[in-house]
């Protein structure tokens, strides 16, 4: 009896201490998609996500990498404390007309889950760009959930 037991306790400590940590317990982004909508060749536009920790301890992003040349992926690297955000910065290019969609893969410290999220949107000419209403170049964020939330003008880099 004594070495069921003894082996039940084994057995639950074991699989306690192998617990991973999931990207949801300790971090949450404001949007997961960001539709950064129609934009110019040649003008590399940036989006921003947000990201809350929601854990217990300082949260750390070792890394947000995005998965072609075309994007340019830029984060916070000083811890996050305890309900503070951090941000995501990705910039797309821009050097081909057309629909685009691509990801970052991020990792936390800590965390063996890798989380992706994405940027898309439509790159015109600049003819085509010059006939749109002002109104039209906004940026359309998605949050975790599917709904989409109008934010903010798309932020430009310029080149140098």
């Amino acid at each position: 009896m004594k070495k069921i037991l003894f082996s039940l306790l084994t057995v639950g400590l074991a699989t306690f201490s192998f617990a991973q940590t999931k990207v949801a317990d300790v971090a949450k982004f404001k949007a997961e998609v960001i539709d950064m909508g129609k934009i110019q060749v040649g003008n590399p536009t940036t989006a921003v996500f947000q990201v809350q920790n929601i854990g217990k301890t300082p949260l750390i992003i070792e890394a947000a990498n995005p998965t072609c040349g075309c994007t340019i992926g830029d984060y916070t690297k000083s811890p996050i404390t305890h309900g503070k955000n951090g941000e995501i910065k990705a910039t797309y290019n821009a050097a081909g007309i057309g629909v685009f969609e691509k990801h970052l893969t991020v990792k936390f410290a800590g965390v063996d889950e890798i989380k992706s999220i994405t940027i898309k949107g439509e790159v015109l000419s600049a003819e085509d760009f010059a006939k749109l209403p002002a109104g039209k170049q906004k940026i359309k964020v998605a949050p975790a959930s599917t709904k989409k939330v109008k934010v903010a003008k798309a932020a430009t880099a310029k080149t140098k």
